[in-house]
């Protein structure tokens, strides 16, 4: 045997183009695990067969397991007819079909990596997408290897009382020894990523559910004891799922039961693993007393998608890791459509904008852009990306706008029908949607192809003589790393032209651009109309038109579009608070106004009116400048909020007032109620008002729900008073036990505007209940404070120093969530000279760091180049 697994590994470059298909295809495995916290033994029985005319050797995955012995149909090998290389285990095979045994010793409590195998809380459970399985045994790792899984487990009863795995369960038993064991089998093919297992003391909220063919499935929501009364609403939202899948796209649940197991410490939100989900607590656990209603929908909305991908990334999963987005991107369309269902469609469309805008478009503009099939990549973990999600989703939204609803549902049932059982690529759903929809979709696969994010002009012009107007439609994208020159998109633009005079339009038109530049004339206008131009946000794009601040303010007053209205109200506070900054004159009056109108406006929802009303980040703010000025972006939001809560003080008092008798509930109408209240205080607070900090800890000590505690906690963790002090102490006593709601105490000190929010950041991370190990708590303090743009980039480059040398701890125990943490500090270019020479220089001191993880090597180097 020759072992050179701990030699030095420099990174290399995955590229799409290399793709081969497997040479050895796994149709059956069987896996035996001996479960201990310190040492678990695995026993791994591979049936393997030869793909194609060829004599290579049997190559297996494999990361940080012990070998202890391997046999070839039954016969153990000896040292010399096996070999280990970088992980990789190598054996020469003489016939097309073999059975394969490998035996391996792995150690899940000391996997701080959370990938593979590993211990939380008491648990051994899971982690293998998206190349976890070669941390517990030997196997091609890869997603078009797919296998039919039969495990069996043993474990102490005493510790490990309840054995899960994927698929159905088949027997189990008592050993005289106090262990016991249990045994699974999964019978529909799936590749390794999809493995899970999950072994403790855990209780279940069982449930049933009956599928639209009759068959009834057992449900079950495994959790700690004392956790038991917060899985309702996650129940809830499981059932829900199932109901709107076989409603909206025919898909049927395929096993007898459905599992779902949450975790304390977990690098994801959540894992689809065929019928054992696993979750991140945080999006299990709910109730009043500890989850806000943006966690509520967070809830509804992961356990939907992780149900969806059963069909979306199961039954039919990717080819390649570069087909990510096939399973990601269409499985979030689904879950965002589903949520919309659930609640408003107006809301939900307006907040998955805002995510979008905020994280892809910050991500398309950097140097980490990338395609949403992305070409190439170090390490694939770093793909989890918004691109491949939220972009993603947005093309499966576009090709829904392009076919309609029929021929969209067509194009999705020839998809799950020609792919189920196969590995599959994003190519192979635009045919489907090409061959079900009897569209041409040639020009549209450029959005898979191309980064960044496109740029549409759209002037239009009015001609009194001939009572017409010309709509004229420029696009481009900007240079992406790697791709300094693109061609002209298929943008669908969801367009209307509003008589002033009537405040009506004559009909929605769907306007497709597929040129660089091209114009649409529109005839019987006598009087020049108003453009409402990516009504719903028809395509991701970025839209500059000719409108003037009165033609902005007419449509935040009467556009029936819920999106396009709330994007004039956006645009109208952009304009004048960019103006602001740049020393131009600006009319502030017009946005006060329009805020009044829509606030007193009594046909609108209250949820729509919060959104609204809301002024734009301050890090959507610095993506209009050429040059982010974090001080001049606050110094310009801070005082136009000051002076929207001046002037309409009134206003806030009374909506507050009007407000507070909400009794809780998760109604759309409750949830809006909660919503503006919310955003009153927050306003009545920013206006200076004498009893400001006293109307908020008034509403955090009155509160009966976490949303409206929570809010009133950001409110006055953004200023300095003595009530401030006093609502972080009564929250932190009151929830020190439980770790989820700390989460937010970290969180919304970290988020706050406080002048001293750097140094406050660097002393909650000594605190004794910060911990590098968990990644909830690291996203809560060290995230939530990189995405402080104001904070983040004080002029000390204390707030660069501080995330640099939390990515440096953090790699040596996390290296997927030290990763994460490294694209603001790649976003330098935005920045002035001297910022950008900080930044630069935490990343190159971060690259120099001794045996630095291929994660946040590829993310560092990236950002430098």
């Amino acid at each position: 045997m020759a072992d050179n697994s701990s030699s030095l590994t420099i990174p290399h470059i995955v590229r799409r183009q290399d793709y081969r298909p497997p040479d050895w295809l796994v149709p059956d495995i069987a896996l035996d695990f001996a479960l201990d916290a310190a040492a678990t033994r695995v026993h791994a029985t591979l049936s393997v067969t030869r793909n194609g005319d060829h004599d290579r050797p049997l190559r297996l995955d494999g990361d940080g397991l012990l070998p202890l012995e391997i046999r070839v149909d039954g016969a153990v090998l000896a040292a010399d007819q096996w070999s280990l290389d970088g992980g990789t285990l190598t054996i020469a095979l003489s016939n097309s079909a073999h059975m394969v045994e490998t035996f391996v010793e792995i150690a899940p409590q000391g996997n701080s990596k959370l990938m593979g195998l590993y211990a939380s809380g008491g648990l051994l459970c899971t982690q293998c997408e998206a190349e976890g399985f070669r941390r517990i045994t030997f196997f091609p790792d890869r997603p078009d290897v797919l296998s039919r899984y039969s495990v069996r487990m043993t474990a102490d009863k005493a510790l490990y009382p309840v054995l899960l795995a994927n698929g159905d369960p088949v027997e189990q038993g008592d050993l005289p020894d106090g262990r016991h064991w249990a045994r699974w089998n999964d019978p529909f093919p799936k590749p390794c990523y999809l493995f899970a297992l999950v072994a403790g003391d855990l209780a279940c909220n069982a449930d049933r559910f009956v599928t639209m063919s009759g068959r009834e499935v057992q449900l079950g929501i495994w959790v700690r004891e004392a956790d038991l009364p917060r899985t309702a609403h996650a129940m809830q939202a499981l059932k829900n799922s199932m109901a709107w899948d076989e409603r909206v796209y025919g898909r049927e649940y395929d096993l007898d039961v459905f599992n779902i197991v949450a975790v304390a410490d977990f690098n994801f939100g959540a894992m689809e693993n065929k019928g054992l989900n696993i979750f991140n607590s945080r999006y299990i656990l709910a109730d009043p007393e500890t989850a806000t209603d943006i966690d509520y929908d967070g809830v509804e909305g992961v356990v939907a998608h992780e149900y969806f991908h059963n069909w979306s990334g199961n039954r039919v999963t990717c080819r390649d890791w570069f087909q990510l987005s096939l399973k990601e991107g269409f499985t979030v369309f689904r879950d965002q459509n589903f949520s919309a269902d659930m609640g408003s469609h107006a809301v939900k469309r307006i907040e998955d904008v805002r995510i979008l805008r905020a994280a892809q478009f910050q991500e398309d503009s950097g140097p980490l852009a990338h395609p949403v099939r992305p070409e190439s990549y170090m390490e694939i973990s770093n793909f989890y990306t918004a691109t491949i999600y939220n972009k993603g989703a947005e093309l499966i939204r576009m090709m829904a706008l392009m076919l309609g609803p029929e021929r969209f549902r067509a194009g999705t049932d020839l998809y799950f029908d020609r792919h189920d059982g196969e590995a599959a690529t994003c190519e192979d759903f635009v045919r489907a949607m090409e061959d079900g929809g009897e569209i041409d979709l040639a020009q549209f696969r450029l959005w898979y192809e191309q980064a960044g994010t496109p740029h549409v002009r759209a002037l239009l012009s009015h001609d009194p003589a001939t009572q017409s107007v010309t709509l004229l439609l420029e696009q481009s994208v900007p240079p992406t790393p790697g791709q300094p020159e693109k061609r002209p998109m298929a943008i669908p633009l969801r367009t209307a032209l509003f008589d002033p005079e009537t405040g009506q339009h004559r009909g929605d038109e769907l306007l497709m651009l597929t040129e660089a530049r091209q114009s649409v004339t529109f005839a019987g206008w006598p009087t020049a109309p108003i453009l409402s131009i990516n009504r719903g946000f028809s395509a991701p794009v970025i839209v500059e038109t000719n409108r003037s601040q009165a033609d902005l303010a007419f449509l935040s007053a009467h556009d029936d579009d819920p999106f396009a209205r709330y994007e004039a109200m956006q645009q109208l506070m952009v304009n004048v608070l960019v103006g602001r900054i740049g020393g131009q004159p600006v009319d502030e009056d017009a946005v006060v106004a329009a805020i009044r109108d829509t606030v007193t406006n009594p046909l609108l929802d209250p949820a729509f009116i919060a959104e609204a009303i809301r002024l734009p980040s301050e890090a959507y703010l610095g993506d209009q400048m050429a040059v982010v000025d974090p001080d001049a972006i606050h110094a310009a939001r801070d005082a136009l909020q000051r002076r929207i809560g001046a002037e309409l003080e009134p206003l806030w008092r009374d909506m507050h007032g009007k407000t507070k008798a909400n009794a809780f509930a998760l109604s759309p109408a409750a949830k809006g109620a909660r919503k503006l209240r919310n955003t009153a205080l927050l306003y009545l607070a920013a206006s200076g008002a004498a009893d400001g900090a006293t109307v908020a800890f008034g509403q955090f000590s009155e509160a009966d729900n976490m949303t409206e505690r929570q809010a009133a906690l950001a409110t006055l963790a953004n200023g300095a008073s003595a009530e401030r002090e006093a609502a972080l102490d009564i929250f932190y006593n009151r929830y020190r036990d439980d770790a989820l709601t700390l989460d937010k105490w970290f969180q919304t000190q970290a988020f706050a505007f406080h002048p001293d929010t750097v140094d406050l950041v660097e002393e909650l991370g000594r605190h004794k209940d910060f911990t590098l190990a968990n990644p909830n708590r690291v996203r809560a303090l060290y995230g939530a404070f990189a995405g402080n743009q104001w904070a983040f980039h004080h002029k000390s480059g204390k707030g660069y120093r501080l995330v640099a040398d939390c990515i440096v701890a953090l790699d040596k125990l996390n290296p997927q969530t030290a990763a994460r943490l490294v694209p603001p500090l790649g976003r330098w270019r935005r920045f002035d000279e001297a910022r950008a020479a900080m930044m630069r220089a935490e990343l190159q001191r971060i690259l120099l760091e001794p045996g630095l993880s291929k994660d946040v090597t590829e993310q560092v180097s990236k950002s430098l180049e």
